[in-house]
């Protein structure tokens, strides 16, 4: 995988020619695209398939949860959409989950299509102890990961959206290396966190294991995005260096 493969930028614009635009500036530097709930709802499936019939690689980021069937049926259109890779929410138990993965690859066998790599979403960056315990959930925020990553695994799924906080434990709870963690709410060194409470630098989640970054607002709000998503880049690639993981590792 590449550099520019690792990187995902969030397309969280509320239309299409936004998107559009953003996708032709960007994408010599990065290596895939989010669609999320705004644009997608913005938008619609058309953008998506506009972006794949350019080249682009599409990173599906609508979270689907429901009953086992409907979200089954969801991925075949995710599927068919031609999308690299889409996300559903692990707490939707291993059935939903089960039968997601199932019929993606039922679906890319018989259309004769890539079957796109499906991650069990854990707990969201924007969450913390705090928000669990208003769901009536006391297990601390590292336990909920751990489980709902091995759940994933045994489900049959290619991998989790995860913390980069919580990185290490997926991966001894779940030590296969085909294993993918994609880790969003991620930012530069210099960046504001926003909203997002659980997060690192492009740089640490790499170092730590994750094998994608999510960056929205560092490179969206940039006066230069094609240099904001290079710096990021640089960031990730002096990371996955002998001496750039040593010296993350010590801070």
């Amino acid at each position: 995988m590449s550099v520019a493969d690792r990187l995902i930028v969030a397309l969280d614009v509320d239309n299409e020619n936004r998107a559009l635009k953003l996708f032709e500036e960007l994408r010599d530097v990065v290596g895939m695209f989010k669609v999320g709930m705004q644009l997608f709802t913005a938008a619609g499936p058309g953008l998506v398939r506009k972006i794949v019939s350019r080249g682009g690689r599409v990173f599906l980021d609508l979270k689907y949860h429901d009953i086992p069937n409907t979200v089954a049926l969801a991925a075949v259109e995710a599927t068919r959409l031609g999308v690299s890779i889409f996300n559903i929410h692990s707490s939707g138990g291993r059935e939903m989950m089960k039968w997601t993965a199932e019929a993606v690859a039922e679906t890319a066998a018989r259309e004769n299509l890539v079957a796109p790599k499906v991650l069990g979403v854990t707990v969201l960056t924007s969450s913390d102890q705090e928000t669990l315990g208003q769901l009536g959930i006391d297990d601390p925020t590292q336990s909920v990961v751990r489980c709902l990553a091995v759940l994933a695994k045994e489900s049959g799924l290619d991998g989790v959206v995860a913390s980069a906080q919580e990185i290490e434990i997926i991966r001894e709870a779940v030590p296969q290396e085909d294993f993918l963690i994609m880790t969003p709410g991620i930012r530069s060194a210099s960046d504001p966190i926003h909203d997002q409470r659980r997060t690192m630098t492009a740089a640490e989640a790499i170092s730590a294991g994750a094998d994608y970054v999510v960056v929205g607002r560092p490179i969206l709000d940039a006066k230069d995005r094609s240099d904001a998503a290079r710096r990021i880049a640089e960031e990730i690639n002096a990371a996955l260096t002998p001496a750039g993981t040593k010296a993350i590792s010590k801070r």
